[in-house]
């Protein structure tokens, strides 16, 4: 699939102690809603900060909406109107109200709608007091950050970089996010993007069309969701065949009874003359899989009988 970019880097780099974040190319596809999939300290919420420019201090260069530099990102306002963020972390002062909130919104951004911005909250069942307006301090994980998600979607953007936005919510607020995304996209379809972080990968799934799966600070494997679905297979066998599993497949689980796992389709004839059954994976399965076996947990593991 041919498309464009909102946002292409080139040696993106940085260096937290032990842990280094070494992205040589990336390429983000206009358009669409990404999901950077990854284990705790995988680098997704470094990566997201330099994306964002929250984080200054790293190596390389980025382009945005194909034109501006990652210096016009810091020096030209109009590039930030045109993106959004959301992250864990006070990104609110504590003290404000759901009042100030909008108020600052509004001195920060010329593209912020008040209206909007109230009807979201609304929509989003944010307690904020009984109308008497709760400090965000006293609000909920769950409510900061729907404060949050209000806040951008209020906005007349053309990316958002969301990090963890599902991560406090509960199920129900999940699929509601996963609607407003599809909704942000449709408005003007093709011109928006979304780029998010997520630990909940099954829930955040429907609203996925390209994944990057990260693993010690690099890119594992990217593509478009429907692609990685032909590129990988779920295969499941009979307990006398899992040697032979264990050698061909990218990872695999075993019990007494037989194994399952995942295996690249091109390397599906490794498994000639065994019995198994042939599924398309979820996205989370494949994303499991890439994880283990870059993982220091290995790629293979057993199941209690």
């Amino acid at each position: 699939m041919e498309t464009g970019y909102v946002i292409e880097g080139h040696g993106i780099g940085k260096r937290l102690g032990s842990f280094v974040l070494d992205i040589p190319e990336f390429h983000l596809p206009k358009g669409f809603a990404t999901a950077l999939i990854g284990e705790n300290g995988a680098g997704k919420t470094t990566f997201l900060n330099i994306l964002s420019g929250i984080r200054l201090d790293y190596k390389g260069q980025l382009q945005y909406f194909g034109q501006y530099s990652d210096k016009d990102r810091e020096n030209n306002p109009l590039v930030k109107e045109h993106m959004g963020y959301t992250g864990p972390g006070n990104y609110f002062l504590p003290q404000w109200k759901v009042k100030q909130v909008a108020e600052v919104n509004r001195l920060l951004f010329q593209n912020f709608h008040e209206d909007r911005f109230k009807r979201l909250c609304a929509e989003l069942a944010i307690d904020t007091g009984n109308g008497v307006g709760k400090k965000v301090k006293e609000l909920s994980d769950g409510n900061r950050m729907k404060l949050m998600i209000a806040g951008v979607l209020a906005r007349d953007t053309e990316l958002l970089i969301m990090d963890e936005p599902a991560s406090p919510l509960d199920p129900l607020m999940r699929d509601k996010l996963c609607e407003m995304i599809r909704d942000y996209l449709a408005e003007d379809e093709g011109n928006r993007s979304v780029f998010f972080s997520t630990h909940n990968i099954a829930d955040m799934e429907n609203v996925t069309d390209y994944a990057i799966i990260m693993t010690h600070g690099r890119i594992a494997e990217e593509g478009f969701v429907e692609d990685l679905k032909e590129k990988y297979l779920m295969v499941k066998g009979n307990a006398e065949d899992i040697p032979k599993a264990q050698s061909a497949l990218y990872s695999v689980s075993t019990n007494k009874y037989g194994f399952e796992g995942i295996c690249l389709a091109e390397n599906l004839d490794a498994l000639a003359g065994c019995s198994v059954n042939v599924e398309t994976p979820s996205l989370s399965q494949i994303s499991v899989a890439v994880m283990r076996k870059y993982s220091q947990l290995g790629g293979v593991r057993d199941k209690e009988a």
